[in-house]
């Protein structure tokens, strides 16, 4: 359980955070959303005991600030904006695995996961890596270790679809043990992988309300899409989301997770008069069975 007490942070005269109170439980995925200059990293920052407030930030019974050590080596941290470390990465990981307790091999099992040759990257400096080989180390730090909280700012901002949907089934298989904060100043940014939406504004807490009939976020869905006719710049799109062309025609074929189909659809929409016709397969693989949706 985390919990928020009357939180008041100001820098001089500037109120940034005003009595903000709210919990947070295990299963909770939460999307603090709101304007530049809402509070919302003032909050995180709190949250992770990088600065001093008035109120209380409690996580299971112990104080964010004063018990700092502790709590960060149960918490899960993925910035928007990496740190500008000039490690190694493999230096980074054995780090950071140090300092939570874990086996460093969790996490170079994820970062592998989520598409990257851990051998390859692992004696260059962490700052010399692109934007996405950055966010990928980043979430593999966080969700190799055991954790009660994850906190997140705009954790897919750099990831290719492959990786989201991977990303995707990895938050699914932690969803019923830790909390989840995944902060994002565009509610569409975020609103397919929670479940509860906290708002700030002004550093008020204005929002707080549960979002009913989310797609779970390791449902898949298998899609098929013909055109019209070939296309070059369609065919360059859609490799990118792991989608097969099927021999004797332009039809292409893949997977896409509950979580991005939204966002996958959105970019079918770029390719709406080419497209002849899209066959989506929700495919239900606890139940063995699926429901089919036809669009023309």
């Amino acid at each position: 359980m985390i919990e928020f007490r009357q939180v008041n942070k100001r820098f001089r005269r500037n109120h940034v955070l005003k009595d903000v109170s709210f919990d947070i439980g295990a299963g909770d995925r939460i999307a603090l959303v709101g304007s530049n200059g809402a509070g919302k990293t003032t909050l995180i920052r709190c949250l992770l005991g990088e600065y001093r407030y008035d109120g209380g930030i409690l996580i299971n019974g112990r104080e964010s600030r004063t018990q700092r050590t502790e709590i960060l080596k149960r918490l899960g941290f993925v910035p928007q904006m990496p740190p500008p470390l000039k490690m190694g990465v493999a230096q980074l990981v054995h780090y950071a695995s140090g300092l939570c307790g874990t086996d460093a091999e969790q996490m170079k099992v994820i970062i592998q996961t989520l598409g990257l040759d851990f051998g390859a990257i692992a004696g260059q400096s962490f700052n010399k890596l692109s934007g996405g080989q950055k966010q990928k180390v980043l979430i593999g730090i966080a969700l190799g270790r055991e954790c009660d909280l994850f906190v997140m700012d705009e954790p897919t901002a750099n990831l290719d679809p492959q990786a989201r949907q991977v990303f995707f089934k990895l938050l699914a298989e932690r969803a019923n043990d830790a909390a989840m904060i995944l902060s994002s100043h565009r509610l569409t940014e975020v609103a397919a992988l929670v479940n509860r939406v906290i708002e700030l504004d002004a550093g008020s807490l204005v929002l707080d309300d549960r979002v009913e009939g989310t797609a779970r976020l390791d449902a898949v869905s298998r899609c098929r899409v013909e055109l019209s006719r070939p296309d070059e710049a369609f065919a360059r799109t859609i490799a990118e989301w792991g989608f097969l062309n099927t021999p004797g025609g332009p039809v292409w074929q893949g997977r896409v997770y509950g979580a991005d189909r939204l966002r996958f659809l959105g970019v079918l929409s770029r390719y709406s008069a080419l497209i002849k016709s899209v066959h989506i397969d929700e495919i239900e693989e606890k139940l063995g069975a699926s429901r089919s949706a036809r669009t023309a």
